[in-house]
């Protein structure tokens, strides 16, 4: 399987093709490879042996794996207290938030999984044709390295847009039989707390912050392997630090009132809200609470015209991890998640 990585790198070249669109007719073919999609995850109840409790997943036909975590139901305040010195005016007023049960990827998104997606005919995909799957768009060709020396085995993916994390998402639930999405602002913020109502999941001693997190103070200059610090009291490694990562919101100023599984959908590209900090970023980035808007320059050294809808190349410390919810939705609720961002005319 490295070795297939391997030779898939050596041959990224400036082939990428830039913006595309969507016609009535590929939209409806969308449509119609979600409902396939969603009829597949019906026919994979979970097993009872995951119910309310972590399991793992190997990828089909692959070697490859990542674990899952359950977070349960719950209700938090969601935003920075008034006794946060280092809050930002995006992260007030704070509000009572519910949200439902979900189980997450125990750490990042790595290369390991994140590749084969991006190069087709990878993990046995070449003996194991499957309609469904290859329905799904993936990636074109990056004109440089994307992990830009960093490493790739046991390291977090980077540089993809928010449009490339979802259409992931749907990839994997076509490979798996289960149902996979970016988290949503508040559910991310959720599982980042594990209960805690402090700037950090560990409490509000910023000193302790090597212990649970690469960042700008221990990184050196750089990502690292994911899972090799401390994770929070719900199993979750790097919910702060070592990459940034996507959630399904709009950015947006939060609203007064309690609120029951948000989600900000998407009118307009950009901004999207990212969280968690990153190896590039100080301690005060990484604190629950911490929000940054997605932006245009993120894709300032791409050289296409129109830019790529597929990579940040400028956000090398940008990578995301997905959530299965309990709840199998509907396809259109499905159709929605997957294609969040107005990255096609037709929506």
């Amino acid at each position: 399987m490295r070795v297939a990585i391997g030779v898939a790198l050596a041959v990224w070249t400036c082939l990428g093709a830039g913006a595309q669109t969507a016609s009535a007719p590929e939209t409806a073919n969308e449509r119609a490879n979600v409902s396939r999609i969603r009829d597949r995850i019906n026919r994979h109840p979970p097993r009872a042996d995951r119910k309310l409790r972590p399991y793992n997943v190997t990828i089909p036909n692959t070697t490859i794996s990542y674990s899952m975590v359950p977070v349960p139901s719950g209700e938090f305040t969601m935003g920075a207290g008034e006794n946060d010195p280092t809050r930002s005016k995006d992260e007030q007023p704070r509000h009572k938030v519910r949200v439902d049960a979900f189980w997450m990827q125990a750490h990042e998104v790595t290369w390991d999984e994140y590749l084969l997606f991006m190069f087709a005919n990878q993990g046995g995909e070449i003996s194991h044709k499957d309609e469904v799957v290859d329905a799904v768009s993936r990636p074109t060709l990056p004109y440089v390295e994307m992990s830009f020396g960093m490493g790739l085995n046991g390291f977090p993916a980077i540089s993809m847009t928010q449009h490339a994390a979802n259409k992931y998402a749907e990839w994997l639930s076509a490979r798996t039989g289960e149902f996979y999405r970016l988290p949503t602002e508040a559910e991310w913020e959720y599982a980042c707390r594990a209960g805690a109502a402090t700037p950090y999941s560990f409490g509000v001693d910023s000193s302790k912050l090597g212990d649970y997190a690469w960042y700008s103070g221990n990184s050196q200059g750089k990502y690292h392997e994911v899972a090799t610090k401390t994770p929070n009291a719900w199993g979750l490694y790097d919910m702060q630090g070592n990459v940034m990562e996507w959630t399904l919101d709009q950015y947006a100023p939060y609203e007064t009132g309690a609120r029951v599984n948000p989600w900000i959908k998407a009118t307009k590209p950009y901004p999207h809200a990212v969280r968690g900090g990153s190896w590039n970023d100080p301690a005060n980035m990484l604190r629950c609470s911490a929000r940054v808007p997605s932006d245009p320059s993120w894709k300032q050294q791409d050289p296409q015209l129109p830019k790529s809808i597929w990579y940040h190349t400028d956000a090398q410390w940008l990578g995301f991890r997905l959530v299965r919810p309990a709840k199998v939705p509907s396809a259109e609720e499905m159709y929605r998640y997957w294609n969040s961002g107005l990255e096609h005319e037709y929506q």
